[in-house]
């Protein structure tokens, strides 16, 4: 599998100026990124996240050629972002939640084909990669009207249609579904997944969104003060935080003391009793619940996912490891 990122010891400074006292101020250098190791190979899904000021946006804009490194080394495709950012450009596509590509005033129709010219891109290419997205994203309601008259809906399927006419070997997407209804998020997740299916295009996603992290991503990268912190599948960090599947059981009646079932620790007891919660660890869902169908009359069972939201938040609040 070829390797489309290859970032190593890759840092970004900043110099600031800071208000010391009433009336002098004093320059500080702040590591916006600071030694990120990032390997991405070609057609992975990868979620990129942390909080607000982590280094998120300043990682991307460096592989992306808009920022020169203040160190390290970094190959997107094959090219040096800065030095060869021109061959880049078409070779990647990007797409920010709060910025355009399109041209305000025009039909999206003659957006698109102006950007066939941008990127020298083959009429029967670009055709054929535009009636995907059509189909895909359902276009053609909206195809004639000006961008500047398009739902944020409606735009961001456009943003997504233009940053894929090319043909890019890596798409970079920034907050897509930032502001989006829930009809609209869905179409996107929709496409992005199919997208992904279909192993043409590596996708960096970041996002606040953790739902579109947990239906599209495979691998999840946080970063935090500008470190790598957890790099893995999100299972990898529920096991590292300890979050686990939940059995929730319904009983008819309390019982005197609750069954003790191997490998599934008790979590909680609620209702008085006639609701039991167990934690899976080494149990499997069909043992846990035959175990209790043995012991008591059951009225209801569910089976509760981890909440990836609450154990990202105890991965920001815990301490970063120091170099």
């Amino acid at each position: 599998m070829s390797l489309v990122i290859d970032a190593q010891g890759l840092r970004k400074e900043f110099t600031v100026r800071v208000k010391v006292g009433r009336l002098r101020r004093e320059k500080r250098t702040v590591s916006a990124v600071d030694g990120v190791d990032l390997r991405v190979h070609r057609g992975e899904m990868l979620g990129y996240i942390g909080p607000n000021g982590a280094g998120k946006s300043t990682t991307l804009k460096m592989l992306t050629g808009v920022l020169t490194p203040s160190a390290g080394q970094v190959r997107v495709c094959g090219l040096r972002p800065v030095a060869e950012r021109t061959r880049l450009a078409l070779r990647v596509g990007v797409v920010f939640g709060q910025r355009s590509q399109l041209w305000w005033d025009l039909p999206l129709r003659e957006s698109f084909d102006l950007l066939r010219h941008v990127y020298r891109v083959p009429a029967g290419d670009h055709a054929a990669r535009l009636r995907r997205c059509r189909g895909l994203l359902d276009l053609d309601g909206f195809l004639d009207t000006p961008v500047r008259q398009l739902s944020l809906g409606q735009r961001m399927r456009g943003e997504l249609t233009a940053a894929l006419l090319h043909g890019p070997q890596v798409l970079f997407l920034d907050e897509p579904t930032i502001g989006l209804d829930v009809v609209s998020k869905q179409a996107v997740r929709d496409f992005l997944a199919e997208l992904g299916r279909a192993g043409d295009t590596t996708l960096v996603l970041t996002t606040h969104d953790l739902a579109d992290i947990e239906r599209l991503c495979r691998r999840l990268v946080v970063i935090d003060h500008g470190r790598v912190v957890h790099d893995g599948t999100i299972a990898d960090l529920h096991g590292r935080y300890g979050s686990r599947r939940l059995v929730v059981a319904e009983l008819d009646a309390p019982l005197a003391a609750p069954p003790v079932l191997p490998g599934a620790p008790l979590h909680r007891v609620e209702s008085d009793g006639r609701r039991l919660v167990y934690a899976l660890e080494s149990a499997g869902v069909a043992q846990v619940v035959a175990g209790l169908a043995s012991l008591a009359t059951l009225r209801d069972i569910a089976i509760v996912e981890p909440d990836i939201e609450e154990v990202v938040a105890r991965l920001y609040r815990a301490p970063v490891p120091q170099p």
